[in-house]
């Protein structure tokens, strides 16, 4: 790859992500600001007064007493300073929580996704490599099924097994409540929390990366240049390898940074089941408290993430495909 097909390549892309992230945040703006309720009146109540003079007060110092053109212009601008503003259910900086979050969310999302990949691809390849045996058919059963199951009762019916019945991992939480632990014995105590959430979140993409490897390898089986080293004499195991699984892992891989950003907006649902303390479940207790500033902090951060997969998906696969100019 040139630098100097490269860096053009990237300005565009930067000014792009920057234009898709401004959109985003406008579109949530209002789409948050659509939801039926009073913030000031939650706010009141969680205060535990509600009369018209602190219920102003707190209109003018959130600025909710502002039209909405108003509003929006005020937080586009401090959105470009970085300050995702204040949260007044928790006292606290919006930037402050969710950086106190996020780690948790990479953490979930990351340890699923490796897993998906790793076990999606490794399955899908053993299904291609036994087409028409009773392996591609387990295989292609377990896949199915994983794709068409709820990621909520996965996991409900994975803590009632291992939590409940079999009493080997944790049910909730990153770490043991008041086990003050280090080194370690702390590394292994969030591997344990993790293990249920990651596997919940997992499945669903390990079924998609599965089915999808099976058919891109079973269509690259068929290409002219793998007969060719079939009757060159090639080893099978090579031509697995570095022919049919090379080629077959491009679709694969631009899908996978596809959704990867898709696994944060996904661990919302996972992170409220196992009660897992990451931004997902900060924007399920801010929806429920009417917190908008929260819950617009929540949706920029996973904007900017999903746009970054985004992006460096292009340049892996540019990386990985020669064929691929990413001048063009």
């Amino acid at each position: 790859m040139e630098v100097g097909k490269l860096l053009p390549f990237l300005g565009g892309r930067l000014v792009k992500a920057v234009v898709v992230v401004l959109a985003i945040v406008v579109c949530n703006f209002f789409l948050v600001h659509a939801a039926p309720g009073d913030p000031a009146s939650v706010m009141a109540g969680q205060s535990g007064a509600a009369d018209p003079l602190f219920l102003e007060q707190l209109r003018r110092q959130f600025g909710l007493d502002q039209p909405l053109h108003v509003q929006l212009w005020l937080y586009l601008k401090a959105v470009v300073m970085l300050d995702l503003g204040f949260s007044h259910r928790q006292q606290a900086a919006v930037a402050t929580l969710i950086w106190e979050r996020l780690p948790a969310t990479l953490l979930l999302t990351g340890a699923a996704f490796s897993f998906a990949v790793v076990a999606g691809v490794t399955l899908g390849a053993l299904a291609a490599q036994r087409v028409g045996r009773w392996a591609d058919s387990v295989i292609t059963v377990l896949a199915l099924t994983f794709y068409a199951t709820p990621l909520f009762w996965v996991g409900l019916m994975l803590v009632l097994v291992f939590s409940v019945w079999l009493e080997w991992l944790p049910s909730f939480g990153m770490s043991s409540v008041g086990a003050d632990l280090t080194g370690m014995a702390a590394v292994l105590d969030v591997g344990q929390h993790l293990l249920l959430p990651a596997l919940t979140l997992g499945l669903f993409y390990m079924a998609v990366y599965a089915r999808l490897t099976r058919a891109t390898m079973l269509e690259v089986q068929d290409q002219d240049f793998v007969k060719t080293a079939r009757a060159k004499g090639v080893p099978e195991g090579r031509i697995t390898r570095a022919h049919v699984l090379r080629n077959a892992l491009l679709p694969v891989i631009t899908f996978a940074g596809i959704q990867a950003g898709q696994l944060i907006g996904g661990s919302i649902l996972v992170e409220t089941v196992f009660a897992w303390p990451g931004i997902g479940r900060l924007a399920f207790e801010a929806l429920l408290a009417r917190d908008y500033a929260v819950l617009l902090g929540v949706f920029f951060c996973t904007s900017v993430i999903v746009v970054l997969f985004n992006l460096m998906t292009d340049l892996l696969y540019a990386l990985i495909d020669p064929r691929v100019e990413v001048g063009g």
